[in-house]
């Protein structure tokens, strides 16, 4: 891309954008006098805006979706071929790359068994709390119905996943919301709640789950929903000893586990699944972003073969079976976009690219921790990792929010697009969010925390 456009036709699309669309997430007050970007082409790493700037996108798309970069025609032809073959057919039948996707994606989660297709990673979650509740009904007399949620945690925007999230600021005005969701506390040791570290905390914050549970009685509690790693609550990974008692949990009280892989899944942090890094075995796993890279719509709900078999143990029972459809869950584009993504992921050793990358990206941003003292803790997993910014690292009080704003506009600035938790917590959205694509090389890495540690010092000194 050479920069250069139409400029009558470019112009017409800003006004076409500023006069007709309802962007996410963006108070629109602003558009009165200036303009929104618009993003017009996208090859690897990099975008266009209309003013033909170039980017370093180290969001993956903005929101952690865009696993394997931009213009991947080979995607993009599995995706033509399969819409003039079927474009469609409701899941209440099968598809060639249904078939096909389910049986590859299951063969990457020994343990897992059955896939459920749906429209987005809120979508894939609301099936699993529904799911909860028939088996509730069909097991406990409707008792055991209860979802735990983790605090600073997000499950998505719609009603329920609302319920079940973990971020305030994100549920503000939107209540009242669904009964039946109860929140357990973070796992975040720099956050700590205990006088404890390592793997003492980790067990700790696990126990305090239990706690909860026995609060709410454990015969009401049906299943815990967690994400692996936290990601817009902060880039939160768990401490050790964490998970291993969680699903010691989990088994002792008869609670489902369902694991939140919308973010995290298809390599994220350098393992198909974020979970598999912790040696769990959950009972639902829910996957979107990554799942096609963006190059199709698609989510799943996964489950194993004895929660599928609960849906079909008395066939005589005309209402014993998941009475429940998603209407683009039927769409072909997108398995057949994620059989060709995860091809790709393969046979370019993504997920190895993804650990060392992420190791690289790790030592960086501990050597501006070095240099910075407004970097009060770096954390993450793979090509997954966070920056909290404070102002006093011994007390540990987070920089304003619009200073966190500042620091992503001078990256912006500098042809560098990086990420930022940002109206979520309550006085705590003060964590730079990095996630490039797993093709990321370590010139693409130097450049995203080059442009961080020009930022910094251009905000702070």
């Amino acid at each position: 891309m050479d920069g250069t456009f139409n400029e009558n036709d470019i112009s017409h699309i800003v006004e076409a954008d500023k006069a007709h669309v309802w962007h996410h997430l963006i108070q629109h007050k602003p558009f009165e006098t200036n303009d929104p970007r618009i993003i017009l082409e996208g090859k690897g790493m990099r975008v266009w805006d209309q003013n033909g700037k170039e980017y370093l996108d180290a969001v993956s798309g903005g929101v952690w979706t865009v696993n394997v970069g931009y213009g991947r025609e080979s995607i993009a032809k599995a995706v033509y071929d399969q819409l003039m073959k079927l474009c469609y057919f409701a899941q209440t039948g099968g598809s060639i790359p249904g078939s096909l996707f389910a049986e590859k994606l299951i063969d990457k989660m020994p343990g897992m068994s059955r896939v459920y297709y749906t429209n987005s990673g809120s979508e894939a979650n609301e099936k699993v709390f529904k799911m909860v509740r028939q088996i509730a009904h069909k097991r406990y007399g409707g008792k055991k119905h209860k979802i735990l949620y983790r605090d600073r945690d997000y499950h998505g925007g719609t009603l329920a996943t609302m319920s079940a999230g973990g971020q305030d600021e994100r549920v503000m005005q939107y209540g009242p919301l669904a009964p039946g969701f109860v929140r357990v506390p973070h796992c975040m040791e720099y956050r700590a709640q205990w006088d404890l570290t390592g793997e003492e905390y980790g067990r700790r914050a696990a126990d305090a789950i239990e706690e909860v549970i026995l609060a709410e009685g454990a015969d009401t509690v049906g299943a815990l929903c967690l994400e692996p790693v936290t990601a817009g609550g902060g880039v939160i990974t768990p401490p050790p000893g964490y998970w291993e008692r969680v699903q010691e949990i989990c088994r002792k009280y008869d609670i489902l586990l369902h694991i939140d892989e919308v973010v995290c899944g298809i390599g994220r942090t350098g393992t198909w699944f974020g979970y598999q890094h912790y040696g769990i075995k959950p009972d639902f796993v829910t996957m979107a972003k990554g799942v096609a890279s963006g190059y199709a719509a698609i989510a799943c709900c996964v489950t194993t073969e004895e929660v599928f078999d609960l849906f079909k143990d008395n066939a005589e029972d005309p209402l014993n079976y998941f009475r429940d459809i998603s209407t683009f869950g039927g769409c072909t584009a997108g398995p057949a976009a994620a059989l060709e993504n995860m091809r790709i992921i393969e046979d370019e050793n993504l997920l190895d690219n993804c650990t060392s990358m992420g190791d690289r990206m790790m030592g960086n941003l501990e050597a501006l921790m070095e240099k910075h003292r407004i970097i009060g803790d770096v954390r993450g997993k793979g090509l997954f990792l966070g920056a909290e910014l404070v102002a006093d690292r011994k007390t540990k009080e987070p920089v304003p929010e619009k200073t966190i704003a500042q620091v992503s506009a001078e990256c912006a600035a500098q042809g560098v697009i990086i990420g930022s938790s940002n109206r979520s917590v309550p006085g705590l959205n003060n964590v730079l969010c990095f996630s490039p694509a797993l093709i990321a090389t370590a010139d693409d890495i130097d450049q995203i925390t080059d442009a961080v540690d020009v930022a910094l010092t251009r905000v702070y000194g």
